[in-house]
């Protein structure tokens, strides 16, 4: 069993990756060779932005996990708990940038939310 205050970083660290990878504007050239955004003109005139999933097989595979916020936080957790038991150097300071920044991305939206 981990440490409380372990679970805690695993946990914000995971948060953020998950969201860097499936919605964050930066990391668009990573779902990129996955995802076609596609626009559709409602009767009313506005626009509705969607993704379609490219290809089949292992590129459907992929594209269909990055369009999942559930599907990749499994993975995202999965491979942070891999190096924080195996590689524990390389681990510290990844999970630790990772969760500093889900820290900001959670104050930020309650700020947010309560501003606008």
């Amino acid at each position: 069993m981990i440490a409380w205050i372990d679970f805690l970083l695993l946990f914000l660290a995971s948060f953020r990756l998950t969201r860097l990878l499936v919605y964050d504007k930066i990391t668009a050239f990573i779902r990129r060779p996955f995802h076609r955004e596609a626009e559709e003109t409602l009767p009313d005139g506005s626009t509705i932005a969607y993704i379609e999933i490219k290809g089949g097989g292992l590129q459907k595979w992929i594209g269909e996990l990055l369009s999942c916020y559930w599907c990749t936080g499994i993975w995202t957790s999965a491979f942070l708990y891999g190096i924080y038991v195996y590689m524990p150097d390389l681990a510290s300071p990844l999970i630790l940038i990772l969760a500093i920044a889900g820290c900001a991305a959670i104050v930020e939206s309650i700020i947010e939310k309560l501003i606008f």
